[in-house]
């Protein structure tokens, strides 16, 4: 899928933070609420994705998360392309559910 000549990407951000402690507590909270207001969703538990429309928005948003990392744990991002993401396989128990789809966009004719 393209936008004005560009790919269109996702993000994952995927982190073990601890929690072990109530400002450990409180700094993940603060970290899951940002990238909710970021424009995330949970995929899974400590795995949220967000789609962009052009690689150079992704690393806008990457930049933003780096900006917002909580003071302890581990945060790993990547970005894929809407073609990667799609040969991405769903399982729960044995059954294979779709992923997620990318919002719609605006389309001028």
């Amino acid at each position: 899928m393209y936008l004005s000549g560009y790919r269109c990407m996702w993000i994952v951000a995927m982190f073990d933070l601890p929690v072990d402690t109530k400002q450990a507590r409180r700094a993940y909270t603060h970290f899951v609420k940002f990238l909710k207001r970021d424009g995330f969703t949970r995929m899974q538990y400590s795995v949220y994705g967000r789609h962009t429309p052009s690689k150079e928005n992704a690393e806008v948003h990457v930049g933003r998360i780096k900006a917002h990392l909580p003071p302890d744990g581990e945060v790993r991002v990547i970005t894929i392309t809407d073609k990667q993401f799609e040969r991405m396989k769903v399982f729960w128990g044995k059954y294979r559910t779709a992923p997620e789809q990318p919002p719609p966009q605006l389309q001028l004719f």
